[in-house]
């Protein structure tokens, strides 16, 4: 039996690291990004660093949230898996799709506050595709049973800073999603848990203005005196992925050197 990887956000930061280090595992990868052509010398990097493993990569530049989109590549991830005599699964689902609106809600010209749009795509795009991505899977019987289910989230779950709010309400609805999914896959031996990281300097993190007062901050809480980085949660996904952790699901788990319980 061929074990895959699907990994929603593959391109860079936690995605990429996740993707080679699966790889390293023994795990083929089906990777979705949304590239523009700057960006596309990293993502064929990511592809020959996950085949030099001996490793398949299967990647797709599409926007994880048309609906569309999800279904053609499912297809034909369906396809390929059936052409093979070997049977193939997907074992491990990860969401760690960065792409949301950093503006104010209330600000002194309207211009500068967010809009009902940009609210909306930043929970579609941020929270909602982990719901439509799992029940495509799932529905189409490409899930192992035994299957994880990981997505990122962060400590905007509960803290407030400037711009970050529609962010944080994505964090929270998407930590959400993990608690219903952990439930209703529970049956089908599908474990599904939130991983929230420190604060590390990722392009998500370079895009929220003010964040170099974050990183600062992050530096003097952090035991470790240093910030996370995406090799660190990469490492603790494969570790979690062990089929004896099976009863550990809906939950929020920390990765983050100790940072958030320091004052």
């Amino acid at each position: 039996m061929r074990y895959w990887a699907l990994i929603l956000g593959a391109s860079s930061g936690f995605g990429r690291a996740t993707a080679i280090e699966l790889a390293e595992n023994g795990y083929h990868i089906i990777g979705i990004h949304l590239d523009r052509k700057a960006t596309m010398p990293q993502v064929q990097d990511t592809m020959n660093r996950i085949r030099e493993k001996g490793r398949k990569a299967l990647f797709y530049n599409i926007n994880a949230a048309d609906e569309k989109a999800m279904r053609r590549v499912l297809d034909d991830v369906e396809d390929r898996f059936r052409s093979e005599e070997e049977e193939n699964y997907i074992k491990i689902l990860m969401h760690s799709l960065a792409f949301g609106t950093l503006k104010l809600f209330i600000a002194p010209r309207e211009e500068d506050m967010i809009g009902r749009n940009q609210l909306q795509m930043t929970l579609e795009v941020m929270a909602n595709t982990l719901v439509y991505w799992t029940q495509e899977v799932v529905r189409r019987g490409l899930m192992a049973k035994g299957g994880r289910i990981f997505a990122m989230t962060s400590s905007g779950d509960q803290r407030v800073m400037p711009y970050y709010g529609a962010v944080s309400a994505a964090k929270a609805a998407l930590e959400s999603h993990v608690r219903q999914l952990a439930i209703e896959l529970a049956p089908h031996g599908i474990t599904v848990n939130a991983i929230k990281a420190g604060v590390t300097d990722t392009p998500a993190l370079r895009k929220i203005p003010g964040h170099e007062k974050i990183v600062e901050i992050a530096l003097e809480r952090n035991p470790h005196r240093r910030l996370t980085v995406p090799e660190d949660i990469a490492k603790a996904i494969a570790a979690l992925a062990d089929e004896r952790l099976y009863w550990m699901t809906g939950n929020v788990i920390n990765v983050d050197g100790g940072e958030d319980i320091t004052v």
